[in-house]
């Protein structure tokens, strides 16, 4: 009983900040909800007053983490859509195991539609089509949290001294962001492409 009533003084922005600093201390794999409540000096039922499973949790803390990626200022060498996938590359990489967070959020179809639609409005404010913006968005945000993904991955096997032999060869391999921007240029190429042929079929016409 005291655990309950000790877990209804804790309020929702408790649990929440509680379980990011678990996350981001020790990782996905130890954010339990049987530690979340030691950590709050509570029983593990407690913590269902404000969250009713795991994953509407994970999904809030999804939510935190993506809400932080700043807006960044654009310039003529870059555009919405480069500075938007770049600042949400650096929201997920601000915690641990952010980007895993939030790819399983997605997939369970949980939380908000914050990074796929500030995406979308990126893409539309660079001069596409809203229908074209929210598939490329969709697109984008898969590479996004695939490549921060890896990366995160590979940040923890290198703090444990895990180094795949040919991981030495690998171009760019020590730098992560010019690979991201790579990849992030090959898709905006692409839709540069599409609107080209799209005028071009319009003007045969």
């Amino acid at each position: 009983m005291a655990g309950t009533e000790s877990g209804r003084r804790h309020t929702r922005e408790d649990v929440a900040q509680a379980a990011l600093r678990i996350l981001d201390d020790d990782g996905l794999p130890d954010l339990t909800m049987r530690r979340l409540a030691a950590a709050l000096e509570v029983q593990p039922s407690a913590l269902y007053w404000h969250f009713p499973n795991k994953q509407t949790l994970l999904a809030e803390l999804a939510d935190r983490i993506v809400a932080t990626a700043a807006s960044r200022p654009v310039t003529d060498a870059t555009t919405q859509t480069r500075a938007a996938a770049s600042a949400l590359r650096d929201a997920l990489l601000a915690y641990r195991d952010g980007a895993e967070v939030v790819s399983s959020t997605l997939a369970l179809g949980l939380g908000a539609t914050t990074a796929r639609d500030r995406l979308a409005a990126a893409i539309a404010a660079d001069g596409f089509d809203e229908r074209l913006a929210a598939r490329a968005a969709t697109a984008l945000l898969h590479f996004v949290m695939g490549h921060v993904s890896h990366e995160q991955q590979r940040l923890q096997y290198d703090s444990i001294g895990v180094v795949a032999p040919e991981a030495a060869a690998a171009p760019d391999s020590d730098d992560p962001a010019a690979e991201f921007a790579f990849g992030v240029d090959l898709l905006v190429g692409g839709l540069d492409l599409a609107r080209s042929g799209a005028g071009g079929s319009a003007g045969a016409h």
